[in-house]
Formats: C-alpha cells, sequence, structure tokens
C-alpha cells in the first residue's frame, strides 16, 4: 500500500494533473481533499467492488483499466463502461447511500486510489467547481449509454464500431499514426456492443482491412475518427 505523496511526486502525478474531475480546482483544495487517499494495486481480472456492496469510497484510477458490469434478466453479463486513467467510480453510492448498482472488475494490472467516501460529498459541498465536474462527467457518460442504445438495433459493423469509437472518447491517447486504445480482449469489446465475440472477431478484421483500424498485441490504432464514425448508420 502507498500513501497520498506518492501520487503528488513528479514521478506519478496523474490523480492530479489528468483525472478530469480535479481540472480546475485550487491546489489546496485537492490537497485537502486526499488526505486519506490510499492507493492499492490490483492484478487483472479482479474484483474491485461487487454489486450490492455498501459504499464507503470512491475510486481514482491512476494506472490500468477496469470494466463496470451487470446482468441482465436472462443472466446474461453485460459491461456497462469501461474505464481508463484518470476516470473515478464509485461515486453514485457515496451520494445517494444505497448499495453498490454493479460489479468493478479489473482488465489489466491496475493501480486504484481509494478516497472515503465522506471527503469526497465534503468535497462537493465546499467547492462548487467539484459539484460542475462530476455533473459533466456522469452527463458524458449519460450521453455515452444513450447513443449505445439507440444502436442496439443497427448492424454489427456499427455496433463494433461505435464501441471502438466510445472507447477512444473516454481514454484515447493521440499517438503518431491516429487515435490510440488498448487492445481489449475480444469478449470484452462483445459485452460492450452486445454481439457475440465471433462477430466482434470478423468485424475488427473487416475494419482492418478497409484500413480503418490498425492493430498490434496491445494497441488499436484509429487513423481517421471520423471515417470509423462514418461506418456507423
Amino acid at each position: 500500500m502507498e500513501d497520498r505523496y506518492s501520487l503528488l511526486t513528479p514521478a506519478n502525478p496523474s490523480i492530479v494533473t489528468s483525472a478530469p474531475f480535479f481540472q480546475g480546482l485550487p491546489e489546496a483544495v485537492i490537497e485537502s481533499a486526499l488526505t486519506n487517499l490510499v492507493t492499492r494495486a490490483h492484478p487483472a481480472n479482479q474484483v474491485i467492488l461487487l454489486e450490492n456492496d455498501w459504499g464507503g469510497s470512491v475510486y481514482f484510477i491512476i494506472e490500468g483499466w477496469v470494466k463496470i458490469r451487470t446482468y441482465n434478466l436472462e443472466g446474461k453479463e453485460v459491461t456497462l463502461n469501461i474505464l481508463g486513467k484518470g476516470e473515478l467510480f464509485g461515486e453514485m453510492a457515496a451520494l445517494d447511500e444505497v448499495p453498490r448498482s454493479t460489479d468493478v472488475i479489473t482488465l489489466a494490472s491496475t493501480v486504484i486510489g481509494s478516497m472515503p467516501s465522506q471527503d469526497f460529498v465534503k468535497l462537493l459541498q465546499t467547492e462548487p467547481m467539484a459539484g460542475v465536474r462530476l455533473a459533466q462527467l456522469m452527463a458524458r457518460r449519460l450521453r455515452q449509454i444513450n447513443r449505445r442504445l439507440r444502436l442496439r438495433e443497427s448492424d454489427s459493423q456499427s455496433r463494433v464500431a461505435d464501441a471502438l469509437l466510445f472507447l477512444a472518447e473516454g481514454q484515447g491517447i493521440k499517438g503518431e499514426t491516429g487515435m490510440d486504445i488498448p487492445n481489449l480482449p475480444h469478449r470484452e469489446l462483445s459485452s460492450l456492443s452486445g454481439l457475440a465475440r465471433e462477430t466482434v472477431t470478423r468485424v475488427l478484421t473487416r475494419l482492418e482491412k478497409k484500413g480503418l483500424i490498425k492493430r498490434d498485441q496491445d494497441t488499436i490504432c484509429i487513423p481517421d475518427l471520423s471515417a470509423l464514425e462514418g461506418m456507423i448508420v
């Protein structure tokens, strides 16, 4: 376990400089909010939170990726979101003081900082900009979910393209040849898009042949976001 000061050193300032939630907040406010923050490293495929757990903390991703999942009425896993560096989760249970509504599982080796719920709520109560940042975050997530729901009846190419653009919007990194996103296992893209894994594999191959994506072991590069968006009908 690391203490909060490791997050603020030049070697790892990402919790402050990368997290959209903290952008624009006074340094003194941020430092006070992080007083009781602790970090932990987690291996891939580790459950961080379970549905119906009571929420005692809000979590910030410092390194790595997690997926937010639930299950439909047939018991099939549904991926609601995939979050990466700079994102936060667990804020809803902290705000309304009810059990958590989803599971959270790491997709890779991940470092997560946990802030006590009472510290998070106090920050929202005392710093108006923190409330604005949280509202912006929740609005963006709602727009993304609405877009994905509208595409549920679209063809498989549209749904896979949308899943890739969804990842690019949340965690894309501008590279030399385009926007880079993690090359997640096809089962994760399958759950995110609501398609069979074999269908996802075929569509990714098709998109690669058209030059709309480039893949290596760890990364999918999208050379032209607008061109990929044009595949959505």
